[in-house]
């Protein structure tokens, strides 16, 4: 149900000890950092915004940087706009994801599936929950023949960084040479694989991109029109 804006900022126009104290407490919260993130993420401008509220461009550019404080009531247009709650501007702020991996806390895992693995690797990120992307740090072991290298495949992007030695990377039905320091971008869709191509070992940054596979758009089959076999003639044809 929607409740005109007047009628919701009622309950702001008399200041109860309650109001005056979250009154208070707004300059101590960074209310106008919210503000300008909520309209950021709507794309809206500060005039657009002012139009919505009935406060000023220049007023609402002051809120934002924190040069003027709100009152409640202001403040309150302001949320409605964004169908949010007077609290959540009071709410304690989400900590922003933050992992550290120190090097002594990774595992060195060998290539699965074979039985000479020919590559090591160890995750840089493996404690980020339902993370987007796998940083890797991986070692390639000098192989003698080239049809031990099975390729692979998964949906996403990878990102590939030569730390030390030389590698080779067949992506489709191409293959490409890389030395330390090169780099390559590439579709994880297409079957790849690598290889060391020299005596001494390969290591490598590896980041695999994950993307969702994309789904099939069912789409209704279209059902020609029944017509029927002996059409009646409209009353007003003329032969």
């Amino acid at each position: 149900m929607h409740v005109p804006l007047e009628s919701a900022l009622s309950q702001f126009e008399a200041p109860s000890d309650t109001a005056l104290t979250a009154e208070a407490s707004i300059a101590e919260k960074h209310i106008g950092e919210r503000i300008r993130r909520l309209r950021l993420k709507r794309s809206m401008g500060l005039v657009e915004l002012g139009r919505q509220t009935g406060l000023s461009a220049s007023f609402l550019s002051q809120l934002e940087t924190g040069r003027v404080v709100p009152t409640l009531r202001n403040l309150a247009r302001i949320a409605m706009v964004f169908g949010r709650d007077l609290s959540y501007f009071f709410e304690p702020e989400p900590h922003a994801l933050f992992r550290l991996h120190r090097h002594t806390d990774r595992v060195r895992l060998p290539q699965s599936g074979v039985e000479a693995p020919t590559y090591f690797f160890e995750s840089l990120a493996w404690t980020v929950p339902e993370r987007q992307l796998d940083p890797y740090y991986a070692e390639f072991l000098p192989v003698r023949n080239p049809s031990e290298i099975r390729p692979h495949m998964h949906p996403g992007y990878e990102f590939l960084y030569v730390l030390e030695g030389e590698l080779e990377i067949r992506h489709g039905d191409r293959t490409y040479s890389l030395e330390t320091g090169d780099s390559v971008y590439f579709d994880a869709g297409t079957p790849h694989a690598y290889r060391c191509s020299a005596q001494m070992p390969a290591v490598a940054l590896i980041v695999s991109m994950h993307q969702p596979i994309p789904q099939p758009v069912l789409r209704p089959t279209a059902v020609p029109a029944l017509r029927p076999a002996n059409p009646v003639p409209d009353s007003d044809s003329r032969a």
